[in-house]
């Protein structure tokens, strides 16, 4: 064993975790090896083994972990069955003779998706396949139609059943449920924000989103109207059954996670959808996205208990607390170092390393725990837009149709200007916390 301080091994570890970041090895594998040897180096042999063993019991014991896969499965069984795909011609007839009339469509679909599927990757997809070239062949403004689709699919991060708050809150000891409930204004907020953004640079430059030709235009009738509605039916199905069961008390997040993975069964039978072949495919990425984040969760827990027992938790929460400026300072900070952090690392590893050792700290600024872990989360919707590491953007860039020719520097000028919004409604939210924290206060009963 070798003495180190623990401002030292603060520092190896987490500037470890940065350079090692850039190597593109998978992230899982850099915070693992990282902690095993500062582990190995700092404590010996059968200490490090000690510490990772407990954690890793600890992690197959968290019971609200079991709705990641049930989440996954209802986002995937979705996303294969199509049933989601109808509402977006509705949407279109109904919106489309608009200025920028698609763009709202892909922000108000992208919106809806959010709430039934959870899954970025899925979620960008679908607007990517659906969206994308109706956008550009009727002249749309590309980087904008590329930033429209990016940041609407992000929002599935954040609007419930969101994977990302599953995973947040019992690392803060937090409610799924009143994190869930927490998230809803917010992530609505963002999207009007979008709609908004949209509407008043089409008005501002038509060219940007030109209607459809008026000789195109075909009256949007009782019937149509009709035909919306029934499309509406299957994501209003899935929330009302997931989110509706969690504010009513019906039950907790873990068992409305089971609850929702059923109606999505039971829509696609409904709508003529269910096939053994869908169940199969589902099954296997929700196993495939499962394992993804249990192996991340695991050997993050173990940089965490390492990180901890050497003390450096301990520097960290002193440096943070002794910044100039006081507890709003200190705040900014934890906001910066969590945005950084985002444009070289995935959210997953970022929310496991840093919600042990920020959530203390929080609590002794005397930040609501509820409040600070949103802002947080809300931050974290940067982290899918902004490169290096963005994904949602590689999504994009991945889906898009070769014909389309879309380049990357197309989808990054598009997307600046949505990180811009989020970073005004972190704002808001500071200045009116309530958005955040008052329709958790009115859930009745269980939450957790």
């Amino acid at each position: 064993m070798i003495e180190l301080s623990p401002e030292l091994v603060a520092i190896l570890m987490l500037g470890g975790v940065f350079v090692l970041a850039l190597t593109g090895f998978p992230i899982a594998f850099v915070i693992g090896s990282i902690a095993f040897f500062i582990g190995l180096v700092t404590f010996g042999t059968t200490t490090t083994f000690h510490i990772l063993y407990s954690r890793f019991y600890d992690l197959s014991l968290n019971y609200p972990y079991l709705a990641v896969p049930l989440f996954t499965f209802m986002g995937v069984v979705l996303q294969k069955s199509g049933i989601t795909k109808e509402l977006y011609q509705r949407l279109y007839e109904a919106l489309g003779s608009f200025r920028g009339g698609l763009l709202l469509v892909t922000i108000i679909f992208g919106t809806i998706l959010a709430a039934c599927l959870g899954v970025i990757a899925a979620s960008v997809t679908i607007l990517a396949l659906i969206a994308l070239s109706p956008m550009v062949s009727r002249g749309y403004d590309r980087s904008l139609a590329a930033g429209t689709i990016v940041a609407s699919g992000t929002l599935g991060i954040l609007i419930p059943p969101s994977i990302m708050l599953v995973v947040y809150a019992p690392q803060a000891g937090l409610s799924i449920g009143q994190m869930f409930m927490g998230a809803v204004f917010p992530g609505l907020i963002l999207s009007s924000l979008y709609i908004l953004y949209v509407v008043t640079r089409c008005q501002l430059n038509p060219a940007l989103g030109p209607p459809i030709p008026a000789d195109q235009v075909t009256p949007f009738t009782v019937d149509k109207v009709g035909k919306l509605l029934m499309a509406l039916v299957p994501p209003v199905a899935l929330m009302v059954a997931v989110l509706g069961t969690i504010f009513a008390g019906i039950a907790p997040p873990t068992e409305a996670a089971a609850v929702g993975s059923f109606a999505s069964i039971l829509l696609a039978v409904v709508y003529g959808k269910f096939s053994w072949g869908m169940i199969r495919d589902a099954s296997i990425e929700t196993l495939r996205v499962s394992a993804f984040v249990v192996l991340i969760a695991a050997l993050c827990y173990a940089f965490v208990g390492i990180f901890m027992n050497a003390g450096a938790g301990d520097v960290v929460a002193e440096m943070i607390l002794a910044v100039p400026g006081g507890r709003w300072a200190s705040f900014l900070v934890i906001m910066i170092i969590v945005f950084m952090l985002g444009m070289f690392i995935e959210w997953i590893g970022i929310v496991f390393i840093i919600v042990p050792i920020f959530s203390p700290i929080l609590a002794k600024l005397g930040f609501d725990p509820l409040w600070a872990g949103m802002m947080i989360c809300i931050n974290l919707q940067m982290a899918f837009q902004t490169p290096p590491m963005a994904m949602s953007i590689f999504v994009l860039k991945g889906a898009a149709p070769e014909e389309v020719g879309l380049t990357m520097g197309e989808i990054i000028r598009g997307v600046l200007p949505f990180v811009g919004i989020i970073v005004f409604s972190l704002i808001l939210f500071t200045l009116f916390p309530s958005i955040i924290t008052w329709l958790p206060a009115q859930m009745i009963g269980p939450s957790h």
